[in-house]
């Protein structure tokens, strides 16, 4: 299977959401190759879509949600892994709610409706990734490894934190394997669990129709176990449809211990740094371009500002002036640069031997790019910016020396002197750090 797929003709099924218990109906279109896999909400207006990549994940609490400003769609992993498990590397999945139908917490429907449209192959050929050398991913209690191998291979350990239940399972994945050995694995929880997942808006379409339910040592369930080892393959399949977000097949063995939505979507940025390091490398020993046509640099942009007129706005100093450059300043939006050299003070004590930027730095980063934003928008008279709160502060993946961090801060509020903005850190266009930041304006003494 060297050539990309995607399906004959639309499919499409009916159910109800897991966690929002709402009715959806879903249909996967046919789409051209090159295109991905995507996500439509037909439900909202002017449609707008998700791609089923990495760096739009939102949420893996129990699930994992895609997420597009204010859009989301959650629990995407058993209809990606259905996809994936019979190579389709392009199509639209159609919904009109917030999250694909359960079914019955396996695959399997999403298998009899990709069976009954056909699957074609396209011109293109398909993409592959080979580790160059071995991901190690360790989260809590969750360990998960990935070596090169000539397939796609996984094996993986299960089991809860009193250590019920545990399972061990192993195969190659084909799409025969695929739909034999995994598609029909329904997701499973534990008796205790139920009244905290309630308790916090979840499951509301949960049901032994469409979960088994482990309490004490008794497995509750509408029909027997499918697989002897069902717990685990479970597991397995939601690897599969996590995993399919890097938007690419993978040659290579995972190993898995106690895998989880958070871990399987680590593991895959982890990936994705490594398939970056070859064109970093390239880029930093390349010489400088001669093409005339190339765009102006984005000093050129509206209300773009050198260190001189940061310095001249900002009180912060040598060693914690967290911003360089500002790129553009537009109304409520500002975009500010910070090169993070291996120079860094911080890099002495965090960590020897595996520097790492500090998560807080990254939000006092943003800060200080909404101050300058702040102070430009209040206008007359000298003012300084006090940072007051942040919320929903979320650190998505390392930040290392020799990355260049684009801060992005866009105001959403602003009642007197007091100011709400929305603050993203990127590299090379990936989300690694954001929050919602809070300040004050005051006069400058």
């Amino acid at each position: 299977m060297l050539n990309q797929q995607t399906l004959n003709c639309p499919a499409s099924f009916s159910g109800i959401g897991l966690h929002s218990g709402n009715r959806v109906n879903m249909t996967i279109l046919p789409a051209p190759a090159g295109s991905g896999v995507r996500f439509r909400r037909v439900d909202l207006d002017g449609k707008p879509e998700i791609e089923a990549r990495v760096e739009n994940v939102s949420e893996t609490n129990r699930s994992t949600t895609l997420a597009k400003g204010n859009v989301k769609i959650h629990t995407v992993e058993h209809v990606l892994a259905a996809l994936a498990g019979y190579g389709i590397d392009n199509a639209i999945v159609e919904i009109d709610a917030n999250e694909p139908p359960i079914a019955d917490g396996s695959s399997r429907e999403f298998c009899k409706i990709i069976q009954t449209a056909g699957i074609v192959a396209l011109p293109e050929k398909k993409e592959f990734y080979t580790p160059t050398e071995p991901i190690e991913i360790r989260l809590g209690e969750t360990v998960m490894t990935l070596f090169p191998d000539e397939q796609f291979k996984i094996t993986c350990t299960s089991a809860d934190k009193k250590g019920r239940f545990t399972q061990f399972y192993s195969t190659e994945v084909t799409p025969k394997t695929w739909e034999k050995d995994l598609a029909h694995a329904r997701t499973f929880c534990f008796y205790e669990e139920i009244e905290f997942l309630y308790k916090n808006g979840l499951i509301k379409g949960g049901s032994l129709e469409n979960a088994v339910v482990i309490r004490d040592d008794a497995v509750l369930t509408t029909e027997p176990l499918r697989y002897p080892e069902e717990f685990v393959r479970h597991k397995m399949l939601d690897i599969v449809g996590d995993l399919s977000l890097l938007g690419k097949s993978i040659r290579g063995h995972v190993i898995a211990v106690r895998p989880g939505h958070a871990g399987n979507v680590e593991l895959v940025r982890k990936i994705v740094e490594q398939m970056k390091r070859p064109l970093r490398a390239v880029q930093a020993f390349a010489p400088p371009p001669v093409n005339a046509d190339l765009p102006a640099p984005p000093a050129a942009e509206e209300g773009a500002m050198d260190i001189e007129q940061i310095m001249k706005l900002l009180p912060h100093r040598y060693p914690i002036l967290m911003v360089d450059r500002i790129l553009s300043l537009r109304d409520n939006k500002i975009v500010g640069l910070k090169s993070v050299s291996v120079n860094e003070p911080y890099f002495q004590g965090h960590f020897p031997g595996h520097p790492i930027m500090p998560g807080v730095l990254q939000i006092e980063a943003m800060a200080q790019v909404g101050g300058l934003l702040m102070m430009k928008n209040a206008g007359t008279g000298r003012q300084l910016a006090y940072f007051m709160a942040a919320n929903g502060v979320k650190w998505r993946k390392p930040v290392l020396p020799g990355d260049t961090l684009i801060i992005e801060v866009e105001l959403m509020k602003a009642r007197g002197k007091i100011c709400k903005a929305n603050g993203v850190c990127k590299v090379d266009g990936e989300i690694v750090s954001e929050a919602e930041v809070t300040f004050m304006l005051r006069d400058a003494e």
